[in-house]
């Protein structure tokens, strides 16, 4: 069976996107994934700077069309998108570092991320903000205050700059980055390409 790792900042407007649409695709191929948090600005920084560029040229039609078909990619999924926010971009490392905390409990960080992907592109909520990510916790039946408490910890700043490293060394420039064995896909439009790698490998 192919494994997925599936490298994602909560940052990313189509990181929540692939964040949702993969789920189909998992549960029509069987396969099995694992959620990798990493941070996007790290990325950016080390291999793909450009970004930074394109933010400060709203008006380039690149721009202009990205942020329409961003908005046309939501409505195609069936996924509310309050973007931009007053919040964006949102400093993403406490967020990250949270769901470093959750990486070992799989389960836990898939809600935890699809409660927080919801509160920032869904309901315009600012996930910097450390009550905010707390009170998402807490709705997802965790200890918010205790996993915040834990995200400050060197070991979790530690983890979260190893994941990055690692997505950068095999190839990362953006998220959401996905690996289906080796293989590298980036974004939520190559997501087709996903499915189609692990239907070949569930024939094989």
């Amino acid at each position: 069976m192919a494994q997925v790792e599936f490298f994602y900042d909560l940052s990313s407007p189509w990181t929540y996107l692939g964040f949702n649409n993969i789920q189909p695709i998992l549960a029509e191929t069987g396969a099995d994934i694992t959620w990798r948090p990493f941070l996007v600005g790290g990325v950016f920084n080390a291999v793909n700077p450009n970004v930074y560029q394109a933010r400060s040229e709203p008006m380039d039609p690149k721009v202009v069309h990205n942020f329409r078909w961003l908005h046309e990619w939501a409505e195609l999924a069936g996924l509310p998108l309050t973007f931009p926010s007053a919040h964006h971009p949102v400093k993403s490392v406490l967020p990250m570092r949270a769901c470093c905390v959750l990486e070992g409990d799989q389960s836990n960080l898939q809600r935890f991320s699809k409660a927080a992907f919801e509160a920032y592109f869904a309901r315009g909520e600012n996930i910097d903000d450390p009550g905010v990510l707390t009170s998402i916790a807490n709705g997802c039946d965790l200890d918010g205050k205790a996993l915040i408490a834990q995200a400050s910890q060197q070991t979790v700043k530690d983890q979260l700059r190893s994941n990055t490293e690692e997505a950068i060394s095999r190839g990362a420039y953006g998220s959401p980055t996905l690996f289906v064995d080796d293989a590298l896909y980036f974004g939520n439009d190559q997501l087709p390409l996903v499915k189609q790698h692990l239907e070949k490998a569930g024939a094989d």
